[in-house]
């Protein structure tokens, strides 16, 4: 067997903690909104080709996506936007372990509400800032880096590792869902998704949609003769509103022990109108619905149909002018994998040893790639990353230093202990 021990692996990474946090602040520096992958994914395929891996790097032909029954509707290709894996191949007789995360990351408009340049990967109290700092780019940086550690340390190992960096995450995830149709998968796979470092064998599903309501015009000055498009609006939320109500009162999930805090479902958008002096007949109302694993994610839709249905029919103007529900835009399925499986016992275990605690173990409170790992590739996914959640997505987005090294010894372990050390 290899005699690089564990703690030689820890001490490499301990000794490189602050080439480390400059490779996170490289990436967060580059932009990478999604539909802008190029640079970040050109960067970091140059940057895993120089560690030794062999990398592929792919676009997508979006034209064979669309015959894929995960796939769903989006506004643009894949031009220009690629995918990577990159594999550290093993010498054979260990498991292989797929690490996946994507580098696009959500606009940040002219930059305001931030502190600083949304780019500047900026220092400050133990954390690096910047759009992606959390979501996910530290998650990405931690498998890259934990691969590069295991090798300076001098390990080899038995199984394959794949790194996969995506793109289109928060749009689709078909870049996933492209890795798993070029044919890759493993025995098992972690994603680097937010998670405060949490081992999560679940995700909650997403759905977005949008409520159209056709109300009757009047000229302002005769707005009696009219039916107002705000006033139906409000409520059509009223129903919506009602329809979370219930479903946190009847939906739950061993995973998902706060069912409001795991079941959103909200109008999140409401556009009435288009003047100040004229009358609102029409009402436009966009929202989502969170779903946990096991409930039918065709069947969450059906019941947000006919709430809306019910909600028209007891209104005098609706019920002969029935608002319109369409599912358009996001569209991700809840997804798990056994609490007790191998791959949750080993990164569970690994923090524990290195934390001392043993870790949460809990169901990931937004969507994640990891649904098309777990139902198209024969891929069982935990997901395990440094980020907050909770800051995901927020102005000032940040990632702890401290968590993203911890992120770096707990996956350098856990690739060792899943695809075993080889002779040599």
């Amino acid at each position: 067997m290899s005699t690089v021990s564990r703690q030689d692996i820890l001490s490499v990474i301990d000794a490189n903690r602050d080439q480390a946090v400059a490779f996170l602040q490289k990436m967060v520096s580059i932009p990478s909104v999604t539909g802008d992958e190029a640079a970040i994914q050109d960067y970091l395929s140059k940057y895993m080709a120089g560690i030794g891996l062999d990398v592929d790097m792919w676009e997508t032909d979006w034209e064979e996506l669309k015959k894929h029954p995960g796939y769903r509707p989006v506004d643009r290709g894949y031009e220009n936007r690629p995918n990577i894996v990159a594999t550290w191949k093993g010498q054979g007789g260990g498991r292989s372990l797929l690490l996946n995360g994507h580098t696009d990351v959500i606009p940040v408009g002219n930059g305001e509400g931030w502190s600083d340049n949304p780019w500047s990967a900026a220092i400050k109290d133990g954390r690096v800032y910047g759009r992606g700092s959390c979501d996910m780019k530290s998650g990405v940086a931690s498998h890259i880096l934990a691969v590069q550690f295991l090798q300076a340390a001098g390990v080899k190992l038995k199984g394959d590792v794949y790194i996969n960096v995506v793109i289109d995450e928060e749009v689709s995830g078909h870049g996933t869902l492209d890795t798993v149709i070029r044919g890759y998968k493993a025995d098992a796979g972690i994603s680097g998704e937010t998670s405060d470092l949490a081992v999560q064998p679940a995700c909650i599903g997403r759905i977005w949609f949008e409520i159209e309501i056709q109300g009757k015009p009047a000229g302002v000055q005769q707005r009696y003769l009219g039916v107002s498009g705000i006033e139906l609006g409000y409520k059509i939320t009223q129903a919506v509103n009602a329809l979370e109500a219930h479903r946190v009162a009847t939906v739950s999930h061993p995973l998902y022990p706060s069912a409001i805090d795991s079941l959103p479902c909200l109008i999140g958008s409401f556009q009435a109108g288009n003047y100040p002096s004229a009358f609102p007949a029409t009402c436009l109302l966009k929202g989502s619905i969170g779903t946990v694993p096991g409930e039918d994610h065709e069947g969450v839709k059906q019941s947000l149909v006919d709430q809306i249905a019910k909600a028209a029919a007891e209104d005098p103007w609706m019920k002969d002018h029935p608002p319109v529900v369409r599912f358009v835009g996001y569209d991700a399925q809840a997804s798990e994998i056994p609490r007790d499986h191998a791959i949750v016992t080993t990164v569970s275990d690994v923090y524990k040893e290195i934390t001392g605690k043993a870790p949460v173990i809990s169901g990931r409170q937004g969507a994640a790639d990891t649904r098309f790992l777990n139902l198209y590739a024969d891929t069982p996914t935990v997901i395990f990353g440094p980020g907050s959640t909770a800051v995901m997505h927020a102005n000032d987005e940040y990632v702890s230093i401290d968590d993203y090294v911890t992120a770096i010894k707990v996956m350098a372990l856990s690739i060792l202990d899943w695809c075993e050390a080889a002779e040599g």
